[in-house]
């Protein structure tokens, strides 16, 4: 039912977008045309051209989450169990959590070139903040009742560190795993879209450098259909990591 409805509003979208283009509401050379796009679209994958492509996005996605996310964890631990040291990091992580990304592109790409590095470099940035932060609101989040229970018990540093404060952690990162890869891809398009030799986001900054409006909603199109797959795994990945956690309340089954 909720599938069916989801597409419902899909086409009904692209008739609108028919419609208005068609009858020439919509000029189609700013706007592209909906059975052009979709044509684009298809010659791309029947074609293989774009497979290339989605692989060096994917690529740099993939790395840019996974030292992100490893390097968050660990400052985010290490911070939260040095309340001194974080006092004094305190406003120069808050200051560079604020530096705009996009103006960092360029300094990337001077420093390690139009390649992959510079992406993941990008994608680091943004991925980083997201698992620290979580991270080390969960490590100070943990219960005083429960720490001291477990030094009652006899748990020493390490245990507590094994028992109590890395699952406290891992929950907040496994739930924020759908922002983490989003900003993972969003840093590697980004950085692809100003400066690079593959990837999607260097197929829709060719397209609009040459006024090619179809091509440039095609690249969007096909982005899109990428990010709901990586959001579908993404799912099933926290589903299958978060069984142990009891359904809010009123959720569905």
């Amino acid at each position: 039912m909720l599938l069916g409805l989801r597409l419902a509003v899909l086409v009904a979208l692209f008739l609108l977008w028919w419609v208005l283009t068609t009858t020439g509401l919509l000029d189609p050379f700013f706007f592209g045309h909906p059975v052009a796009v979709l044509a684009r679209s298809w010659d791309a994958f029947a074609s293989g051209t774009i497979w290339w492509h989605l692989a060096v996005t994917l690529t740099e996605t993939l790395l840019a989450f996974a030292t992100g996310t490893v390097a968050g964890i660990g400052m985010g631990f290490w911070l939260a169990r040095a309340p001194l040291l974080a006092a004094v990091a305190h406003p120069y992580i808050q200051a560079a959590n604020a530096l705009p990304r996009v103006i960092l592109a360029p300094i990337f790409a001077l420093w390690l070139g139009l390649g992959i590095w510079s992406k993941v470099a990008l994608g680091f940035t943004l991925v980083f903040f997201v698992v620290f932060f979580n991270v080390y609101q969960g490590v100070r989040e943990v219960s005083p009742v429960i720490l001291a229970n477990a030094r009652m018990l006899g748990m020493g540093e390490r245990d507590l560190l094994r028992h109590v404060y890395l699952p406290s952690a891992l929950a907040w990162v496994f739930s924020s795993l759908h922002t983490a890869v989003g900003f993972a891809l969003v840093g590697a398009v980004v950085g692809e879209y100003l400066g690079a030799a593959a990837g999607i986001g260097y197929l829709i900054a060719q397209a609009e450098g040459v006024f090619d409006t179809d091509g440039v909603f095609s690249g969007m199109l096909i982005l899109t259909v990428f990010v709901l797959v990586i959001d579908a795994l993404v799912s099933l990945v926290e589903r299958r990591l978060l069984r142990w956690r009891p359904s809010a309340a009123g959720s569905q089954a």
